[in-house]
């Protein structure tokens, strides 16, 4: 049974669903007004969270429990599928009628919501334990062209994080550019072993027809091919642009996650369980509500079946200096990023990150 105080505490995570109605506003506006939702995202988010109070939140076990059966919750990510389906339709049709800087802004707009929100909610649909519900966050990944995220993430990320194993894992002293390569292609390379191993076991060859990577190329074969059917090679371009901001805005959020953090190695090739310690944390409220309890990302990675309104924030884990508005930002200057984050992530690996 739904329950209004509950579908009022799902009302702040359902921030992001102001971005679309705002991007389509400030498009048929034009002008410098066609750049607020980029602005919003990249600088609005990260003044929100500056004068606002931090929010952590500690739930106990039956707590979490709860929480976690709440339907309003789920029912808020699988209505992010339809939202963003239709966003990106109305977007790719109308970047045919517009040129010049309120075409670009509509393209970095698109991506920007794809990256921060699409991406965000894709990747709390692709740890369920339900087919369709992994199949909702298939969908929203090839939206913006990157399927085998859903492999490489619960998989690889997962398995290996704070490892050298790991492409997702930045490594100290790593700038984001050359993260940003690294971890694509990793990426993509993991999805095809998990693959390729998994049918090993089964006694299939890497290509048989049951490999997950056949069923995403028919994915992007078919959006890519239903977008040049209805805006010819402009929707095809005006598609990969704002997919590649919206993949390199995830992999940024990948390196301000785990930057510099390492497992500590017990033998060759074996790592020491995941704790509390292998993930930077945040309570910042405004970043929480946007990206759905994403920077209680320590909790995640101890329980990442949990799903994001039982997330706890970790007081013992690593903390971020400021929210994840301002931290993306920061790590697109890599020595600024260097001069902040370097050193706390050596007081991490010293065993004294409580005061990181």
């Amino acid at each position: 049974m739904v329950r209004f105080p509950r579908v009022l505490a799902v009302l702040p995570y359902a921030l992001g669903f102001l971005l679309p109605p705002l991007l389509v506003w400030s498009s048929e506006a034009g002008g410098l007004t066609a750049w607020l939702p980029v602005l919003a995202l990249f600088v609005g988010v990260a003044l929100c969270d500056a004068v606002t109070p931090v929010h952590p939140a500690s739930w106990s076990p039956s707590d979490a429990a709860r929480l976690d059966s709440h339907l309003e919750f789920r029912v808020m990510t699988w209505l992010w599928v339809p939202v963003h389906a239709a966003l990106m339709f109305w977007a790719i049709t109308t970047g045919a009628t517009l040129h010049g800087s309120g075409w670009w802004a509509l393209v970095l707009g698109t991506g920007a919501i794809g990256g921060a929100v699409g991406i965000t909610y894709a990747h709390e649909l692709i740890h369920r334990t339900s087919s369709w519900e992994r199949a909702l966050g298939d969908v929203l990944l090839a939206l913006v062209s990157y399927p085998q995220f859903a492999l490489a993430h619960v998989y690889g990320h997962h398995r290996h994080v704070a490892t050298p194993h790991d492409a997702a894992t930045a490594r100290l002293g790593e700038g984001l550019y050359a993260f940003l390569v690294r971890s694509v292609i990793g990426g993509v390379r993991e999805a095809a072993v998990f693959e390729s191993d998994r049918l090993r076991r089964r006694g299939h060859p890497a290509w048989h027809v049951s490999n997950a990577c056949w069923r995403y190329a028919a994915t992007l074969v078919v959006v890519y091919g239903g977008v040049w059917m209805l805006q010819g090679w402009w929707g095809v371009g005006f598609l990969v642009l704002q997919s590649v901001l919206a993949i390199a805005l995830l992999e940024t959020i990948n390196y301000v996650e785990h930057y510099g953090l390492l497992r500590r190695e017990i033998s060759a090739g074996r790592y020491e369980p995941c704790g509390v310690q292998h993930s930077w944390d945040s309570s910042h409220r405004v970043s929480n509500w946007l990206l759905i309890n994403l920077a209680r990302h320590a909790d995640h990675h101890l329980v990442a079946s949990r799903r994001f309104p039982a997330l706890s924030s970790q007081p013992r884990a690593p903390q971020l200096p400021a929210g994840y508005g301002a931290m993306l930002l920061l790590a697109t200057i890599p020595p600024l990023w260097r001069r902040v984050m370097d050193p706390r992530a050596e007081r991490v690996r010293d065993g004294i990150w409580q005061e990181a």
